[in-house]
C-alpha cells in the first residue's frame, strides 16, 4: 500500500515508516521538522521512501494514490508544547483537519495519534478508553491535551459524516532510540543525567506514576490497529506501572551511576497517576507489549551513551 506519515521525522513517526517499509509499503513521510529531525530518517535508503518537508497546518498535496494517512504529526513533549503553544494547537485541529481531507479526497483509511493525555489528571486508575478524562482546558498543559481531545472528535466526524475509514490510538508514554536528548521527557532526562553522574531531578516527591513502552512494542499495536476495523479510541500502552522515584533508582541501576535523586516542584497538572487498560487491544487487536522494561532501558541507555559520546 501507499501511505502518508505526517510528523515522520519525528521518534514515534520515524519508527512508523521503517515498519512501513519493512512490511512492504511505500511511505510518503511529511514533517517540518519543527521537532522532529532528518537525522531521525537518514538511515532510510529505499526508493519506496519519500520524504517532503511541509507543515500540515497548510493544505496537503500529495501526488497518485493513497491507501492510508498516519497523522502523527505534533509536538509531544512538555518542552515542546509550553514552548510552542499556538503551534500545538494549530497542528492538532488545522493539522488534523487537512491530513483528514487527504484521506477522504484519496478514500483513504485515516489513523490518529492521539495520547493518554485525553485523560489529563485522571480520577480513575487504570484508565480505560470510555473513561471522558480529566482535563484542565485552560492551564499550560490544556493546548496539547486539548488539541488531542479535538482531533479525536474531528476524527470521529469525519468517520460519521463523511464515511471515512479511521482509526484512533491512544499512545500512553512510549521511549526508545532517536528520543531527543532534550526533549523534557522523564526517560532522556534520567538517563542523560544518570550517564552524566549529574543529580536526577524528580518532580514532586515521586510518588506519581507512569507506565512506559518501548517503542517497538507501540509500533506494532498501532500497525496491528492499523489493519483492524476499529474506529473508536484504543489504549497502546504497557500496563506495567511504577512510581518516578522507582524509575530513577532503576536508571541510577541500569547505568551504573553515582548521581543522587534532587527534588524539585511538580509542574502544574502534571497527572498523579498514569497506566492504560489495555484489554481492548488484547482482545481485538491479540497485542500485549513483550519487551520487558529493564531490556528496553538498556537499548536506549546505549543509544543515549553513542549520542553523548560517552
Amino acid at each position: 500500500m501507499r501511505m502518508v506519515v505526517t510528523g515522520g521525522a519525528g521518534f514515534l513517526g520515524s519508527h512508523l515508516c521503517d515498519r512501513l517499509l519493512a512490511e512492504g509499503h511505500s511511505v510518503i513521510c511529511i514533517d517540518n521538522l519543527l521537532t522532529g529531525t532528518t537525522a531521525n530518517i537518514d538511515h532510510i535508503r529505499d526508493e519506496r521512501f519519500l520524504f517532503i518537508k511541509h507543515d500540515v497546518t497548510n493544505y496537503i498535496y500529495v501526488e497518485g494514490d493513497v491507501d492510508f494517512v498516519l497523522h502523527f504529526a505534533s509536538p509531544a513533549s512538555p518542552i515542546d508544547y509550553l514552548e510552542l503553544p499556538i503551534p500545538t494547537l494549530k497542528v492538532g485541529s488545522l493539522g488534523t483537519h487537512k491530513a483528514l481531507g487527504l484521506a477522504k479526497a484519496k478514500g483513504a483509511g485515516f489513523l490518529l495519534a492521539s495520547t493518554s493525555e485525553v485523560y489529563g489528571d485522571p480520577q480513575i486508575n487504570p484508565q480505560h478508553e470510555l473513561y471522558w478524562g480529566n482535563v484542565n482546558p485552560v492551564g499550560p498543559r490544556g493546548v496539547y491535551d486539548e488539541a488531542k481531545r479535538f482531533a479525536e472528535a474531528m476524527t470521529m466526524a469525519y468517520h460519521r459524516y463523511h464515511n471515512v475509514n479511521t482509526r484512533i490510538v491512544r499512545i500512553f508514554n512510549t521511549y526508545g532510540p532517536r528520543m531527543r536528548l532534550n526533549d523534557g521527557r522523564v526517560v532522556p532526562n534520567f538517563i542523560k543525567q544518570a550517564l552524566k553522574n549529574e543529580p536526577i531531578t524528580v518532580y514532586g516527591d515521586g510518588s506519581q506514576t507512569r507506565s512506559f513502552c518501548y517503542v517497538d512494542d507501540l509500533i506494532d499495536g498501532i500497525y496491528r490497529l492499523m489493519r483492524s476495523e476499529e474506529h473508536e479510541p484504543t489504549n497502546i500502552g504497557n500496563p506495567h506501572e511504577m512510581s518516578i522515584l522507582e524509575f530513577a533508582e532503576t536508571i541510577i541501576q541500569l547505568t551504573g551511576s553515582s548521581s543522587e535523586i534532587v527534588y524539585k516542584p511538580l509542574p502544574t497538572d502534571d497527572p498523579t497517576v498514569r497506566r492504560p487498560d489495555i484489554s481492548k487491544a488484547k482482545k481485538i487487536l491479540k497485542w500485549e507489549p513483550k519487551v520487558s522494561l529493564e531490556e528496553g532501558i538498556e537499548k536506549t541507555i546505549e543509544y543515549f551513551r553513542q549520542k553523548l559520546e560517552l
